[in-house]
């Protein structure tokens, strides 16, 4: 679609990398349609880099207000009230058309002050739990786009403005799902692969190697794993897949992670937003581990959504152990089969086209359907919501 006449449209979002990857993919999208960008963030957020020159940034005041004692919610509260009151006075400055808030409190105050300042608002949900930001914000918003089939703490109120756009990924990422999944066979290379988020993931760096030293010596051969491991535990870990007869590569962090994907056969890792949206459209099935301590759980709402789908296997934290693991391990690279279906299973849940359907809704060609079908026509409307407690 295409969308005329040009308009300044306004992302804001918080600085990690799940709020900014599916800003900088809409911010590309509205570019190319000829509108003008500009992005407010707060300090932690970078901009969109050299690849996205033209958006202008902004940074304002801002903080989160969860947790801490009654002095640092007081501060809280007043660098968002002064980040708000920045925001105003931008926003018309700027002149902007809409505004559109990607999540994480860093995205409040351009968010309050668009309905301060009657600029339509429009929220982005990655999760598969409403965020306490995007929450806080659910009933001044135009329209709600999110990510997930099923999305719980919508309040009832905005039931009828949410649309489902998916999560934008990357163009490299998604160009795996239209490749065939990685031969596979009794006698054939197996590539795993393990992550753990931004922050990592320790528990990662002892269990897995553990799990994989308990298969059969037949099937450890066949094992080729890359593995993010950060600090001072390559060599030790290194030592301990070189005992077990286990290849393996280990980093820091991945940046040829597209080249990883390419030729893996199981993930194992958190199940973070940009995760399961990525590993759902490069068509790559998953042992998913949500990151226990994450807000409101929203990573065991996430990975059971994957897993209902047949896409993956959920194993929550708290009773994991190298045992299981190494069972459903040997349950699935023994069966080849079981993970082709789940590579099938997975790429059903993606949204190739996420970020146009994003862009659409911003520039007012597509409204929410206040009858729960899908106005883009591709799938019945699928998101379920509960109240907000």
């Amino acid at each position: 679609m295409t969308d005329t006449p040009s308009k300044h449209i306004v992302l804001t979002a918080g600085g990690t990398g799940g709020h900014m990857f599916p800003a900088r993919a809409l911010a590309s999208e509205l570019l190319a349609r000829g509108h003008r960008v500009s992005l407010f963030t707060d300090s932690r957020g970078e901009g969109f880099g050299e690849g996205l020159s033209e958006v202008e940034v902004y940074r304002l005041p801002g903080s989160g207000v969860a947790g801490g004692n009654i002095i640092r919610k007081f501060i809280s509260l007043t660098r968002i009230f002064k980040g708000t009151m920045q925001a105003r006075k931008l926003l018309k400055t700027l002149q902007a058309d809409a505004v559109v808030g990607f999540g994480g409190y860093a995205a409040v105050p351009a968010s309050w002050a668009a309905g301060q300042v009657r600029i339509p608002l429009y929220l982005h949900e990655q999760n598969a739990v409403l965020g306490r930001a995007n929450l806080l914000l659910a009933n001044r918003a135009k329209a709600i786009c999110t990510s997930f089939r099923k999305v719980s703490k919508i309040p009832a109120s905005a039931l009828e403005r949410v649309i489902m756009t998916g999560n934008p990924v990357r163009a490299n990422i998604t160009a795996i799902g239209q490749q065939p999944y990685p031969e596979t066979g009794e006698q054939s290379p197996v590539r795993l692969m393990v992550t753990g988020g931004s922050q990592g993931a320790s528990v990662f760096n002892s269990l897995v190697p553990e799990a994989l030293g308990k298969l059969p010596g037949t099937l450890r051969k066949r094992i080729h794993i890359a593995q993010q491991v950060r600090g001072d535990e390559q060599e030790i870990i290194s030592a301990r897949y070189q005992d077990a007869g286990i290849s393996c590569d280990l980093r820091a962090f991945f940046d040829d992670m597209p080249d990883q994907l390419q030729n893996c056969h199981l993930m194992i890792c958190r199940a973070g937003a940009s995760t399961v949206t990525e590993l759902a459209a490069a068509g790559i099935p998953a042992i998913l581990v949500p990151y226990p301590y994450a807000t409101d759980d929203h990573q065991t709402a996430n990975a059971n959504d994957v897993a209902d789908a047949g896409g993956g296997w959920m194993m929550p934290q708290d009773s994991l152990n190298a045992e299981g693991l190494s069972g459903q391990l040997k349950a699935l690279l023994e069966n080849p089969e079981t993970l082709q279906q789940a590579a099938r299973s997975a790429l059903s849940l993606a949204q190739p086209k996420a970020a146009a359907r994003l862009a659409d809704v911003v520039c007012g060609q597509i409204k929410p359907s206040r009858d729960g079908a899908d106005p883009f026509q591709t799938q019945p409307q699928q998101t379920t919501e509960e109240t907000a407690a």
